[in-house]
């Protein structure tokens, strides 16, 4: 069974399923890996026959600290404030920070990729009291929650230490308070000059009622007390936190003892790497949500982060051949689901993971059947002038493309030209040598011309029109002369594009008219 179908197999009854994020700056394209998984396991409870709802929140609440410091779009004379009252940046029409970075262009991804969730933002779960009952029971049971610290994850907490963070009155900051006392009803506190290193507090001690908004708990118990307030059933979370005696323990054991509500069903997943290297928010590093999703269509997104299990890790570089290849698996696996023979192993559970990638509502069966253009002819294709990409599809397909087809062709192309822009290699861009046969030719033996020769009669008779009907011929013909395929593909290269390597090479003589293609590996062959 695919992992989401196993996971909604083994519940029963009524289901929440949650997923958050704390709006500390640009949000990474990883972040997304969270955001489809749990969206998977909706439509695998809903397809279980299990009533549902999948929950989005906003961990507005949080100050402006030291990881959104080191992003370049922190606010310096705000750090410390919550990012729900920190000015969102010039030129934005945000209502506030975390409006802009997470409302405003994070879950602008959502919809294209067919996930509707129903979004909360926790500032206001704290100004309408809704989280009142679970900052009291924190502060009532602060000694419950020290033990849990200590015994959970080896973190000490002096006897004093309060579960709160309170807004100060004066400067409005959250992360330089420290609670001093809880008489019941209201908490004393100090905002300390020195309680951080990336913010400074005023100074200012005061007394207040830690309800309503006034305060908010530490992130563990938060984490907790959403579980009980939303009823969340089911919530996955990044590896990082699911270690051994790491956030999730300690807020598992919250829940459970702090406020007696079961925890749900965790699915810890692994990240998604750039180039080997974790992508972080907090440092900067990775490749913008909003930014991916201009390159690659809703579909291929989905597939990039539900081809892996949850547990296994995604290296995804964009500027190398990634993005191709992505392409290239996704068509392999409607391939296989429509019924057609392939080549090389697929999953066990191919047709459920060709299924959870596309967009919710889409029959299977028809998305499988339909034809998809090859993304690196298509690259190849955009480089050739004069070249009618539709007429030239057409001519693939061997008849008119339906409407579905054109939409899928008109993603895919504007797909492939954004990758031309900012990511492709240097060997896929490429420079057709239309007027002489490229001296480089010159430097070829004998037998390399006598490929030529011999494929150009090959073509002449079989008249290749797709690239995967000339990259079958280009090896058949090597095979036929005794020519090693390395050898015939770095030929190729030469005779058309003046250099050693290129893409690949069955794609680049499909873009080209077959009159010229023949006629300029006779005049190779001559050379």
């Amino acid at each position: 069974m695919y992992w989401a179908d196993e996971l909604a197999a083994s519940l029963r009854g009524p289901q929440v399923v949650n997923d958050s994020k704390s709006p500390s700056g640009t949000v990474h394209v990883g972040s997304l890996r969270g955001v489809v998984l749990h969206d998977a396991i909706q439509r695998a409870l809903i397809g279980a026959g299990l009533e549902s709802k999948f929950l989005y929140g906003v961990d507005d609440m949080d100050a402006m600290d030291s990881q959104a410091l080191l992003t370049p779009d922190a606010v310096d004379r705000y750090m410390g404030a919550p990012l729900s009252r920190v000015p969102a940046p010039e030129g934005s029409s945000a209502a506030n920070y975390a409006r802009h970075f997470v409302g405003e262009i994070f879950f602008r991804t959502f919809e294209p990729l067919g996930i509707k969730p129903e979004f909360y933002w926790v500032s206001e779960l704290y100004a309408a009291g809704s989280m009142d009952r679970f900052v009291k029971l924190s502060l009532d049971r602060a000694d419950r929650v020290r033990d849990i610290y200590s015994r959970v994850s080896h973190v000490e907490r002096p006897s004093s230490w309060l579960p709160i963070q309170v807004i100060c009155e004066q400067c409005g900051k959250i992360g330089t308070t420290l609670a001093t006392g809880w008489d019941g009803a209201t908490v004393a506190y100090e905002c300390k000059p020195d309680m951080v290193t990336w913010a400074r507090g005023c100074g200012h001690e005061g007394r207040v009622s830690p309800l309503g908004g006034r305060a908010k708990l530490p992130w563990n118990l938060e984490w907790a007390a959403k579980w009980g307030l939303l009823g969340v059933t089911v919530e996955g979370c990044g590896k990082d936190l699911a270690t051994a005696g790491g956030s999730r323990d300690r807020s598992d054991a919250i829940s459970r003892e702090v406020f007696e509500v079961e925890p749900p069903r965790n699915i810890a997943y692994e990240f998604l790497n750039i180039g080997g290297k974790k992508m972080s928010t907090s440092k900067g590093q990775g490749v913008a949500a909003h930014t991916i999703a201009e390159v690659l269509p809703p579909e291929q997104l989905r597939f990039l982060f539900l081809r892996p299990k949850p547990s296994q890790v995604i290296d995804f570089d964009p500027e190398g051949d990634t993005i191709p290849r992505l392409f290239d698996e996704f068509d392999r696996i409607a391939a296989a689901t429509s019924g057609r023979e392939v080549k090389g192993e697929l999953p066990a559970d191919y047709e459920r993971l060709f299924f959870y990638s596309l967009l919710d509502g889409k029959d299977a069966e028809v998305e499988a059947a339909a034809f998809r253009p090859s993304f690196g002819h298509l690259a190849l294709l955009l480089q050739i002038p004069g070249v009618d990409i539709p007429e030239r599809m057409q001519v693939e397909k061997a008849g008119p493309l339906n409407a579905q087809e054109n939409e899928v062709l008109g993603e895919r192309t504007a797909s492939a030209r954004a990758w031309l822009e900012s990511y492709a290699p240097e060997r896929a861009r490429l420079v057709i040598q239309r007027d002489a046969v490229p001296a480089e030719v010159g430097g070829l033996d004998e037998t390399q011309k006598a490929y030529f020769a011999a494929l150009a009669s090959a073509a002449e008779g079989s008249r290749p029109g797709s690239g995967e009907a000339w990259q079958a011929l280009i090896f058949r013909v090597a095979t036929d002369t005794g020519l090693a395929s390395g050898r015939a593909f770095g030929a190729l290269y030469a005779a058309f594009l003046g250099r050693s390597n290129g893409p690949r090479a069955g794609w680049l003589l499909a873009s080209l008219d077959l009159g010229f293609v023949i006629e300029r590996l006779r005049a190779a062959g001559q050379r």
